[in-house]
């Protein structure tokens, strides 16, 4: 019997993070897939919310994105405290993306467009030779 950790996984952020990152570098699904030695037709399903990816699958992708695999996962709070988890090479909008969700004040939908809101002006003010 092969173990569920579909409770475990939050496909849903994984997904989003595989579209973001694909497009910021020009890629198709193809070509992630050549890198990622997942299917493209299942990046497009976890893209699209609709896929469930394997433990193997998951290792691959998080590895491609260069991203805690604690990322995607659905935690367990303790005492209303969620860690936040990130590595310090990954980009400025990802780790304020993390600091927002992790924020009991805010709900699930105010984090998500402040982190957007946060990445598109990032974006626009953070042009190379710019000080």
């Amino acid at each position: 019997m092969a173990f569920k950790y579909d409770n475990f996984i939050n496909t849903v952020e994984l997904g989003l993070a595989i579209k973001r990152r694909r497009e910021e570098l020009g890629l198709s699904l193809r070509d992630v897939a050549d890198v990622t030695n997942v299917s493209a037709s299942t990046l497009s399903r976890i893209e699209n919310g609709t896929g469930k990816p394997d433990a193997d699958n998951i290792a691959r992708l998080t590895g491609w994105l260069d991203m805690p695999i604690d990322r995607v996962m659905n935690k367990q709070t303790v005492n209303d405290v969620e860690p936040v988890i990130y590595y310090p090479h990954e980009a400025t909008p990802e780790i304020v993306a993390a600091h927002l969700r992790a924020d009991k004040k805010l709900t699930p939908e105010t984090a998500k467009a402040l982190s957007e809101l946060f990445r598109v002006a990032y974006k626009q003010f953070s042009k190379p030779g710019k000080k």
